[in-house]
């Protein structure tokens, strides 16, 4: 609410002053800006999760593509192992 005063003051010489005083009793409101703010952080936010979890995805991808590189280079190794004890058990026998 808002009040308009107006003081109005005459003095023994006959001269008048006047006083106008404006009184609000609302509280000043924002335009909402504090709630875009906060909606843009909260996406902010989202987004930021979102991209960590795609890159600890990726890092999870990497490592079991390392290891399972790793695997077929053992089984290979593996493979040439027995093929070279079979090749000097042949060897042997003739």
């Amino acid at each position: 609410m808002t009040e308009e005063r107006t003081t109005r003051v005459e003095e023994p010489d006959g001269s008048t002053h006047t006083t106008t005083t404006v009184v609000h009793d609302d509280a000043p409101r924002s335009g909402g800006s504090g709630w875009i703010i906060a909606l843009i952080l909260l996406v902010a936010v989202i987004a930021g999760i979102w991209f960590f979890t795609q890159q600890t995805n990726s890092q999870v991808a990497a490592d079991q593509a390392v290891e399972g590189a790793a695997d077929a280079v053992q089984g290979a190794a593996e493979s040439v192992g027995n093929a070279a004890d079979n090749a000097s058990e042949r060897l042997e026998e003739n």
